[in-house]
């Protein structure tokens, strides 16, 4: 099996994607450390910018579900704990962060593009935040530091999708871009973030964003420890089932 993230340096450019396209490329256990793992070293290595992106049609699809039979309430929290560090580390990165977004990017996908510093769209992007659904509290400080408390409150309580035309009127998204402009905003973003020392770089970008890391995590795990977290999230995937079945038919 390929590697869960393809690793790509191009000078002081890292660049990771998302490689599992034949679950468009959903948050498992593997995808979420190698990802966690090469954001906390890339500053070390010389990193002076982090560009997430996802191989083949979609960038995110969310949280790996297609284990769950074989979980437990606890592996569930577990792997959600991963994902909020995971978060926490590219929204509190001390170099630049930017995500590339083709297609879908949904739930804790959405999540981390709403974690990074730029955002681009380059092909049909949308975007939902269904984790309320099912009781979990992911994400959702940084989603309202993008589009505001009261939009995202709206978004994230219907649990609806945005196209990318109202990810960007709204702030989610930066931009929308075409493929062959994406080395140029790359460059351009990069060249940005090479004008400061390293040091003076992540003090102003802490200066720069609100620090609910301990609140954020606290809001998960106490949202995902109650019991029945398996069967509420069982219960939601039955709901979107019927939802989906009933637009089929009419």
């Amino acid at each position: 099996m390929s590697e869960p993230v393809a690793v790509r340096r191009d000078g002081a450019v890292l660049r990771l994607s998302l490689n599992r396209p034949e679950r468009s490329n959903a948050l498992g256990p593997d995808i979420v450390e190698a990802l966690l793992s090469a954001v906390e070293s890339a500053p070390a290595e010389g990193a002076r910018l982090i560009v997430l992106d996802g191989v083949g049609k979609h960038f995110c699809a969310g949280f790996d579900l297609g284990d769950l039979d074989a979980l437990s309430d606890g592996d569930l929290l577990l792997r959600l704990v991963r994902i909020e560090t995971l978060l926490q580390a590219v929204f509190h990165a001390p170099v630049p962060t930017m995500a590339v977004v083709r297609g879908a990017a949904m739930g804790a996908g959405a999540d981390l593009v709403a974690a990074c510093r730029r955002r681009l769209v380059i092909d049909s992007g949308r975007f939902a935040f269904p984790g309320a659904g099912f009781g979990i509290a992911l994400g959702t400080r940084r989603l309202a530091g993008r589009v505001g408390p009261d939009r995202a409150l709206e978004i994230v309580a219907s649990g609806r999708r945005l196209d990318q035309d109202e990810a960007l009127a709204l702030g989610l998204i930066d931009a929308v871009v075409a493929e062959e402009a994406v080395s140029d905003e790359i460059e351009r973003y990069g060249a940005t973030a090479a004008r400061l020392e390293t040091g003076i770089l992540a003090t102003v970008g802490e200066l720069t964003r609100e620090d609910g890391r301990a609140r954020d995590m606290a809001a998960l795990v106490a949202s995902a420890s109650r019991p029945g977290l398996k069967d509420r999230v069982v219960r939601y995937q039955d709901a979107v089932a019927r939802a989906r079945d009933a637009r089929g038919r009419g």
